[in-house]
């Protein structure tokens, strides 16, 4: 019965060669939320060192307001 409850590993895009850039806004728009939060890795299924990598380019999109800080 436990076998019918596991879930599948999500996959980290950017391991998977999807390289994310602050300057792309419609992409940086899926990793934060309707509030403007950036999402945890739990929600983005990014690894540890891409997720650090999202919230550095997400901060830079706020900096060069490509993106707003709250919504």
């Amino acid at each position: 019965m436990a076998e019918f409850f596991r879930k599948k590993k999500k996959i980290c895009q950017m391991c998977a060669n999807k390289d994310i850039n602050y300057k792309d806004v419609a992409i940086i728009s899926k990793y934060i939320t309707e509030k403007g939060k950036i999402m945890n890795r739990r929600m983005t299924g990014a690894c540890a060192k891409h997720q650090r990598h999202i919230a550095q380019q997400v901060k830079w999109a706020r900096f060069m307001a490509l993106i707003p800080y709250v919504k």
